[in-house]
């Protein structure tokens, strides 16, 4: 490889993480993958690979910078050691951006197709089979960048985000291919910017058209108060800082009751001991309840006594005004090195990033909470960024979509802002509310579209109250899950099979 086909490469590492939060620069998305096209314009598959794996690892290390913050601080690794790790799970990320260019190269070279067209179903694919390989990791897919862009996002109710990524994708391609037309004097591809005209005419035409009705509401509104009581992630589990953790919830609790709330909540963990055991800590939070004499939702440890051992896990329990449990919600998909370890007898000398009270072990059950007005899913934490795992909650009768998270390890960084952009493609494609309360922020109430229209500040004590209302109706999306992502898939596999035909083809001439 030369400077020309790396710089190109390193350019576009450089700018797709300026899409994303806290930059917020979602115009550059569109554009962002045409230097790396420029670079693999007449490169071998091996090339595009390595120039592919250029661009995925420097865009994922000035993406996912934040989790050195956590290893640093909670996980008590050196910095160097903490560097290393970053740059381990930079790359291994990147695997998902070289895999699609190298083996558009390799289509290219035996079909004759142009990256362009096979590069959106390729890339979609890759994002797809990274929501879900070694338990997954589909954070801030490409698609995310546009989620302030609410006409653009409106067709994530059929397509899921994987149809922003494909659009976005297509539209570099396509750029490419009219950059090279101008300036390398090559044939204009007429029927790729014609499909692309069409593509952006309906996807836009289809956002306004629901822009324009989707919020509209006629069922009865359901007043939610979240609590965000800012708690800092050194103290939180320790016992001597219990009893002031419970006397911030209680005012900023009672604080919100002159709106009279249907439902009262509090972010994930928010009470750092077991809410199911008797104690004086259990009084106090009773004790709230019934002076806020309304539902209360909150995140708490618990566990499960087996013969010979006890399971932890990380819970939601619902509280009635006359304190009763009325449902507890286990969470399904556990954050790695943060929940448990995974392999954990081949990696004994590993440990937690996030300080708590042990390895937990994952809930089973897709389930609903509910209170007089609605059902709703009670969606924790990480889960949140799992397309898949949201939709079975509504499709299972939720009228709305809460989730509850700390967020406070990831520090003063980009993580808060990137996991609440990920949070709003879930409200879109379910045509749910989805209201988020958080530990250090951000808590923030989001619109069937996607619109975030009220928010906290980060790491800010605070309560907020707003009218939401409860849905019935089921999306494309919701009810058929992935399909875009596996059509994009399946076409993928034909593509590289074919030039697999192809290529033992010439061989055999």
């Amino acid at each position: 490889m030369n400077k020309k086909e790396i710089l190109p490469a390193l350019l576009s590492g450089l700018l797709v993480p300026l899409a994303f939060p806290n930059m917020n620069l979602s115009i550059i998305a569109w554009i962002c993958l045409v230097p790396l096209l420029v670079s693999t314009a007449e490169t071998s598959p091996a090339k595009g690979f390595l120039l592919g794996m250029i661009t995925g690892t420097l865009f994922h290390l000035g993406l996912i910078y934040w989790v050195t913050v956590s290893m640093i601080t909670y996980g008590r690794l050196p910095f160097a050691v903490s560097l290393l790790v970053l740059f381990l799970f930079a790359f291994v990320l990147g695997i998902f951006i070289a895999v699609p260019v190298g083996l558009g190269c390799y289509i290219r070279k035996y079909l004759r197709l142009s990256l362009p067209i096979t590069l959106p179903f390729l890339w979609t694919a890759a994002e797809y089979v990274k929501s879900w390989i070694l338990t997954g990791f589909p954070w801030e897919n490409l698609g995310y960048s546009q989620f302030r862009t609410l006409p653009v996002i409106q067709i994530a109710d059929i397509t899921g985000v994987y149809g922003i990524t494909f659009l976005i994708v297509f539209t570099n391609g396509v750029l490419f291919s009219l950059a090279s037309g101008c300036f390398r004097k090559q044939k204009i591809r007429w029927k790729e910017i014609s499909a692309l005209v069409l593509l952006l005419a309906v996807t836009l035409l289809y956002g306004q058209a629901r822009l324009n009705r989707v919020d509209k509401e006629n069922d009865p509104p359901v007043k939610i108060s979240l609590v965000q009581p800012n708690i800092p992630q050194n103290v939180k589990w320790n016992p001597d800082y219990r009893k002031k953790t419970l006397q911030k919830l209680e005012t900023l609790s009672l604080k919100s009751t002159d709106q009279k709330p249907d439902l009262i909540i509090w972010p994930e963990s928010a009470t750092p001991f077991f809410f199911q055991s008797a104690g004086p800590h259990k009084k106090m939070v009773e004790t709230i309840v019934r002076q806020a004499s309304t539902h209360l939702l909150f995140g708490s440890p618990s566990y499960e006594k087996i013969p010979g051992h006890t399971r932890l896990f990380n819970s939601a329990f619902l509280v009635t005004p006359d304190n009763r449990i009325q449902g507890k919600y286990n969470k399904i998909h556990l954050v790695p090195y943060g929940e448990y370890i995974p392999l954990k007898p081949l990696f004994p000398f590993l440990d937690k990033m996030v300080a708590g009270i042990g390895d937990f072990s994952s809930g089973n059950m897709i389930k609903n909470l509910e209170i007089p007005r609605s059902a709703f899913a009670v969606i924790i934490c990480y889960e949140i960024i799992f397309p898949d795992l949201v939709r079975k909650f509504v499709r299972n009768g939720a009228g709305f979509i809460v989730n509850i998270t700390n967020d406070a390890w990831f520090g003063r960084t980009s993580a808060p802002y990137q996991h609440l952009s990920m949070s709003a493609l879930r409200a879109v494609e379910n045509r749910r509310y989805v209201v988020r309360a958080a530990n250090t922020g951000i808590s923030a109430f989001i619109a069937p579209s996607g619109k975030i229209f009220k928010q906290t500040d980060i790491f800010t004590d605070d309560s907020i109250t707003a009218m939401i209302h409860k849905r019935t109706d089921l999306t494309l999306y919701t009810r058929y899950g992935d399909l875009f992502a596996l059509f994009c898939t399946a076409a993928a596999l034909l593509f590289v099979f074919s030039a697999g035909r192809q290529k033992k083809r010439k061989k055999q001439h």
